[in-house]
């Protein structure tokens, strides 16, 4: 048997399978049987097919056998599945009963050629014919049966490839098996198998993303199939003039398969229509069962015939800072199949144009515009008589522009715990402000940095600094810049104070004198500028707290610490406390020894004595105070100053000076040294020998 037929299609992947379906894993095999399943309100469609020709051609001898296990019950797993077998030996229907359909029924045609006809020839258009000349003939038998047994399920079951169960219960979930009865001698095909039940039923969905362009008597008609590529393989497309009565203008299914880009994920479609009449589409989706689903929304829209020129802006001559003469190009022939321009106008090169004079003569070449703004985009736009418009591409329009921006005011900031500085000022009111360029400083007789590459738009702005670093405060200016970038002045310099979390500098002692009983200190106040008062501490001896001394907010660098005690060792310490009460930590400590200064009692009782006899003058003396270590004994002439003379233990009474010439007068002293350092007064006496 020989048919004919006219396809433009090529082999779509069959088993897409619908959301229920349950896919059995199982260890590889060459050849596989796949199934899909689709969930009536009645009753469930089962549809199958083997993965390869040289499968497709065995199980079409031997058939297929269909299994049914009854998994659960009242949504109760049962112990033992319980097994029946919906038929055993499923396959082609013979010669004979395709002969009465293959007139009226493509499908079932092109299968019935592909099971029994002597030879397989196929004609067609786009990928298909390159894939027929490479194809083997078994293998075009096998793509173009199962590609048609895909869009009418009645022929797939008379291909062997589908069935109906009309005995499944809503309380009930099968697995359902798909099994080959060839021999595995001649080929081992791995079964399949999946899970379902009536309760899983969904209606068909309605196909989604559908639209249409419009143009020069065609409309171009478009949809995403990938989407619901899982329940559709080819569509339906209608058409409509009153949007109420719909024809179909696809005498077979349509798919992607149609079109040449094949990764693409949406479907085209090109109807010619009249222009000026208005045309309602809509799509039907027709799934692996044949099923029809619900249609798409209607789209609808009018061709139009398009205009053969486009206007072209050329020259700009400025008569003022407002005022420009605009001229343009457009062929003389198009003059009767327009109705005249509109001159358009935007801030900014965007779509968002907005016409600003219409009803230009179409004979009109040129246009005056008085209200320029700083920067002007402009396009024309030529008016077809037929509904089609063209429109130039944009023209730039700025007019000279020298005068700066007012100077920013009214700035205010602060900066947190974290250092992040936000600070924020008053909006400038000119139209063609472009932004605002901000600058900073740590301190403000240094030159500020700029902070910003191009001029920022917003009015506030977000800096960091670091908190514990030793300025205490940030500043900040900015400046205001035009489209045309001209500069404002700048604006008053904010100080920003940053949060005091690092104490002040410590003071620092220079020097220290112990004079008639007290302890005179100078030091080196706090170099912090936030420091608020200096604190003194004294510790005596060895006592473990310190005392407070002094305590002032005024910048006094000196003090005189009367309260001290001779022989004593005091130490003192230094603080800075700033505006927040942080302290610094202390200067270095001041260690002072107090001597014991006071002079005791002069010694009594010294005498000299001329000793003729031994050619020397006798010194004796008494003095009783305890603690006496030594005493020093001084001798001068008239003409010389005292110096001493002998040093001798406090067990010592008198001594003997041979040292001395007649008819000359001798002045002698002593005093007592005292082993805690004191000294007693001075005690003189004159002799001549």
């Amino acid at each position: 048997m020989k048919h004919t037929f006219l396809v433009a299609l090529i082999f779509v992947v069959l088993f897409k399978g619908y959301s229920q379906v349950k896919k059995i894993e199982k260890p590889k095999k060459e050849s596989t049987i796949q199934v899909i399943v689709r969930v009536q309100k009645d009753k469930i469609l089962l549809r199958w097919a083997p993965s390869d020709a040289l499968a497709w051609k065995k199980l079409n001898k031997y058939g297929y056998q269909l299994e049914r296990y009854t998994v659960t019950r009242d949504n109760k797993i049962l112990a033992n599945p319980e097994k029946i077998i919906l038929a055993k030996e499923l396959k082609p229907e013979p010669l004979e009963n395709w002969e009465k359909i293959i007139a009226d029924n493509d499908n079932g045609a092109i299968i019935a050629q592909a099971l029994y006809g002597e030879s397989f020839g196929v004609t067609g258009v786009n990928q298909l014919q390159s894939i027929v000349n490479i194809s083997e003939e078994s293998e075009q038998r096998f793509t173009f049966a199962l590609f048609a047994a895909d869009k009418d399920f009645e022929m797939a079951k008379k291909a062997g490839l589908g069935f109906e169960d009309i005995t499944a219960l809503k309380n009930e979930k099968y697995t359902y098996r798909v099994s080959s009865n060839a021999p595995e001698s001649e080929l081992d095909i791995e079964y399949g198998g999946v899970f379902v039940g009536l309760k899983e039923y969904e209606d068909l969905p309605k196909p989604m993303d559908f639209s249409a362009h419009f143009t020069d008597k065609s409309a171009m008609l478009s949809w995403n199939f990938k989407i619901l590529a899982h329940a559709y393989g080819s569509y339906y497309v209608e058409r409509s003039q009153d949007k109420i009565h719909f024809e179909r203008i696809t005498n077979k299914p349509y798919t992607s398969m149609n079109q040449e880009n094949e990764n693409n994920n949406r479907i085209f479609y090109v109807d010619s229509i009249a222009n000026n009449l208005q045309y309602s589409y809509r799509i039907q989706g027709i799934s692996a069962f044949g099923e029809l689903g619900p249609y798409s929304e209607v789209v609808s829209g009018t061709g139009k015939s398009i205009l053969k020129f486009v206007p072209h802006l050329t020259i700009k001559d400025f008569k003022d800072d407002k005022t420009v003469t605009l001229t343009w190009e457009f062929n003389e022939e198009g003059n009767d199949e327009i109705s005249g321009f509109e001159l358009n106008r935007s801030d900014v090169d965007d779509d968002k144009y907005i016409p600003v004079i219409k009803n230009i003569a179409s004979k009109t070449r040129t246009v005056t515009y008085n209200k320029l703004a700083s920067t002007n985009y402009f396009t024309i736009t030529a008016i077809g008589k037929q509904g089609s418009n063209r429109t130039s591409f944009p023209m730039l329009v700025q007019p000279v522009d020298s005068i700066p921006p007012a100077k920013p005011v009214n700035l205010k900031g602060a900066i947190d715990s974290l250092g992040v500085v936000k600070i924020y000022w008053d909006l400038n009111k000119e139209k063609d402000l472009m932004g605002y360029r901000i600058y900073k400083a740590y301190n403000p007789n240094e030159e500020f940095s700029q902070l910003t590459v191009s001029p920022s738009e917003s009015n506030k702005y977000q800096d960091s600094v670091i908190v514990k670093s030793l300025n205490s405060k940030v500043y900040y200016k900015i400046i205001a810049v035009d489209t045309h970038y001209n500069m404002s002045p700048f604006s008053e310099v904010l100080i920003v104070k940053k949060p005091d979390v690092i104490p002040p500098t410590s003071p620092i002692f220079t020097n220290y004198e112990i004079k008639d009983g007290m302890v005179s200190l100078e030091w080196i106040n706090s170099q912090s500028e936030d420091a608020a008062s200096h604190q003194l501490y004294r510790k005596e001896n060895e006592q473990k707290d310190w005392q407070l001394i002094l305590d002032t907010k005024d910048k006094p660098e000196s003090y005189v610490d009367k309260s001290i005690i001779e022989g004593g060792t005091y130490r003192y310490a230094l603080y800075a406390k700033d505006e927040n009460n942080l302290v610094s930590n202390p200067s270095p400590e001041i260690v002072v020894f107090i001597p014991l200064a006071s002079v005791m009692p002069v010694v009594k009782g010294f005498y000299a004595q001329a000793n003729t006899t031994t050619n020397s003058i006798d010194l004796s003396w008494e003095y009783r105070a305890t603690g006496v270590e030594s005493f020093e004994i001084y001798k001068a002439t008239a003409d010389e100053p005292m110096q001493l003379m002998q040093m001798v233990t406090a067990q010592t009474k008198k001594i003997s000076d041979p040292s001395i010439t007649i008819n000359t007068t001798y002045k002698y002293a002593i005093r007592a040294l005292f082993a805690d350092g004191r000294i007693s007064k001075m005690a003189f006496y004159d002799i001549k020998f």
